[in-house]
């Protein structure tokens, strides 16, 4: 603020002097304040959107194989725990979990309001696609009802289906990591790897690195939360920095084992 009182201030003084210099700061200050009530405005409602959405789709997914059982239900109420919703958030998201479950439900109509509110941002928009692969597969495994939806779901986002493999392959990293910390990596987990990574295995170690850094830079957690990513899914960001993290370390002893 004191930069836009200076500014404005200097502007003022070469046209009127000193009074100039009072009524540009004024100005600048004025300037300021509206700016930053914009920008804090159009926070609250990209993240008031983004939970919203996030619900309200995953009520619809967790229909996806023609019923909602007790256990997904349950998963749901573990997704406000962790996302450290307070008690009107939460009704919210019961609210909107509960329409995403009716059978008039508009998929995607939802997904074009999120695409409207986030800006279109790639980094949100696999955010949000990484939260529904979390809410189905808690248990690492994704069934070919939810696979299809989420496929869906990928292209009414206008990302693609390798987006979907992509975190399925992260999600079981992040299972088999945890699993079998230390031991060494198998075929399949190497696969799962450049797949998250999104590269190929013949790909260089120059494309490798470049690869790595990209993602990392997407999906660090500060820049998302400047963007309007909600605190509450600061973790999960982290999460998927960890296992892009794990990925390419998991790549390069591979690379180094078979030199």
């Amino acid at each position: 603020m004191l930069f836009a009182i200076i500014v404005g201030g200097l502007i003022g003084y070469a046209f009127g002097k000193f009074t100039g210099f009072l009524v540009g700061a004024a100005i600048g200050a004025f300037a300021f304040n509206r700016l930053k009530r914009r920008l804090v405005g159009k926070l609250q409602s990209i993240q008031s959107g983004f939970v919203d959405s996030v619900f309200a789709v995953m009520g619809a997914l967790c229909k996806a194989d023609g019923v909602i059982s007790r256990d997904e239900i349950q998963m749901a109420e573990t997704m406000f725990v962790r996302f450290r919703l307070n008690e009107e958030q939460r009704a919210r998201a019961r609210a909107a979990f509960n329409r995403g479950k009716e059978p008039g439900f508009d998929l995607e109509a939802e997904l074009n309001r999120f695409l409207q509110a986030s800006g279109r941002q790639p980094a949100f928009l696999q955010m949000f696609l990484q939260v529904q692969v979390s809410a189905v597969a808690a248990d690492g495994v994704v069934h070919p009802a939810e696979h299809e939806m989420l496929v869906r779901i990928a292209r009414g986002l206008g990302l693609p289906e390798s987006q979907v493999d992509q975190l399925e392959a992260m999600l079981r990293g992040a299972h088999t990591h945890r699993a079998g910390a230390g031991q060494p990596s198998s075929a399949d987990q190497i696969s799962d790897a450049y797949k998250v990574l999104g590269v190929a295995p013949s790909a260089s170690d120059v494309e490798l690195k470049k690869a790595y850094r990209k993602l990392m830079s997407e999906n660090h957690p500060d820049k998302l939360a400047g963007r309007g990513l909600p605190e509450s899914m600061r973790e999960m960001a982290e999460e998927r920095t960890r296992e892009i993290s794990h990925a390419y370390d998991v790549v390069k002893e591979a690379r180094k084992k078979s030199a």
